[in-house]
């Protein structure tokens, strides 16, 4: 018969364990923080996404944003540079057009002075042989030598003058090639030849001063950078200076004439 008050062990004790069986507690134990912990992994994985995400969009709207003022400056610079471009065009085009009409101008002058001169220089031949004629002529030669004389001292002071503006024209010439010497300079030696000229006698009847004016206006040439002589600055002075010289000689004689006509 059964014992009741010890039943045996296949009647109403729990299941027995083995004695390795105890470790499938502990198992259950570590399981929940490892769930746990994957849970909280997965969790800023995916917050660590959306971070990059974030930050990957602002970079990309950054950029383009940066990209679209780039591409805004550099438009606006092709632009302001086509302006530049196009003004420096139609003030270079200005400038050939001014230069080519000073040039223009200064041939037109060279081909009145040549012309000119020429004209001073028949005139002053037919002088020299009337001046022969005079000179074997008795009383009349004697007249003409008395007069002649003193017209040469109105020569020299005339030459004397015209030294004067040659050298006023060449330190003029000068500045006005010169880089560093300062603009005023020279304005102010243009101011005192044109003051000399409408106020000296000679120069009165040589009419110098439309002439300077005219030098001062389209005399422009300059000779080379390494070139240290003055004479070697300035065309259309040159030419008025030796018209000047064959006007002075003229004028010499033509005051004779007046002079002898006046005492007969």
């Amino acid at each position: 018969m059964n014992n009741l008050n010890e039943p045996p062990g296949w009647n109403i004790l729990p299941n027995r364990r083995e004695p390795g069986e105890e470790g499938g507690r502990w198992n259950y134990a570590l399981l929940v923080p490892m769930l746990g912990l994957a849970a909280f992994r997965w969790i800023w994985t995916r917050e660590c996404q959306k971070e990059i995400e974030k930050e990957k969009n602002e970079y990309y709207r950054k950029h383009s944003s940066l990209q679209k003022d780039l591409e805004a400056k550099y438009r606006d610079t092709i632009t302001e540079s086509r302006r530049a471009v196009a003004h420096l065009e139609l003030e270079l085009e200005k400038e050939r057009n001014r230069t080519l009409s000073y040039r223009e101008a200064l041939v037109s002058q060279s081909r009145k002075l040549v012309e000119e001169r020429r004209s001073l220089e028949q005139e002053q031949e037919k002088l020299e042989r009337e001046k022969q004629v005079l000179l074997h002529s008795g009383a009349a030669g004697n007249l003409y030598q008395s007069c002649l004389a003193k017209e040469e001292e109105w020569q020299k002071r005339a030459n004397v003058l015209l030294k004067e503006f040659e050298d006023g024209l060449k330190e003029r010439q000068e500045i006005y090639c010169s880089l560093v010497v300062p603009r005023s300079q020279r304005l102010e030696i243009e101011k005192n030849l044109l003051v000399k000229a409408a106020t000296d006698p000679v120069a009165l009847d040589l009419h110098m001063e439309s002439g300077l004016k005219d030098i001062f206006k389209h005399d422009n040439y300059c000779g080379n950078l390494l070139n240290r002589s003055r004479s070697q600055n300035g065309r259309l002075m040159w030419l008025y200076l030796r018209y000047w010289e064959l006007a002075i000689e003229l004028q010499k004689f033509k005051r004779v004439e007046k002079a002898m006509l006046g005492k007969r």
